[in-house]
């Protein structure tokens, strides 16, 4: 299933875009619902190149449709992203801890100008294979990512404030 998801930020895109590769900034997502705090696992930065690695684990509560072939405790993953600041984008591919045989999600995120501040727009891919649910599980997951990123806006406003 494709997806595209939009952010908007009241600051420049530049700016945006070197907070998502700041892992210091992953700290401050530990307030948002659904989620427990982030955990960077590695950062290493070359030039206008930052690689991260976060680790991140559910903590909502799941459909019934997902809870069907998901154990929620067993909800971890890492995200593998390459934030290249020069061109202001990142790609990203979610590597989970468990389920990887049912379970892929990729993508890159664009920071953009837009009107007097920026988006950061995300096109991606996620797919599950579980027999009948597949789709179901793949919307839930997709609603659950949008209402995530949706969260993260206001944090990361408060971040880039000081």
């Amino acid at each position: 299933m494709r997806f595209t998801i939009d952010q908007p930020f009241s600051f420049p895109p530049d700016v945006v875009a070197r907070a998502y590769a700041d892992p210091a900034l992953y700290v401050a997502f530990q307030e948002l619902p659904k989620m427990s705090r982030p955990e960077v696992l590695s950062s290493e930065s070359s030039g206008e190149t930052v690689t991260l690695q976060i680790r991140y684990r559910f903590s909502g509560d799941l459909s019934p449709a997902a809870r069907a072939v998901l154990d929620p405790n067993r909800l971890t993953w890492v995200e593998h992203s390459t934030h290249d600041l020069s061109r202001l984008t990142t790609v990203f591919r979610m590597v989970p801890d468990h389920y990887g045989d049912r379970f892929s999600c990729s993508g890159r995120y664009r920071f953009e100008p837009d009107g007097t501040g920026a988006r950061r727009h995300c096109e991606g891919e996620i797919k599950v294979r579980a027999l009948l649910v597949a789709g179901a599980v793949e919307n839930a997951i997709v609603s659950g990512l949008r209402e995530h990123l949706g969260d993260e806006v206001a944090v990361v406003q408060s971040f880039l404030s000081g």
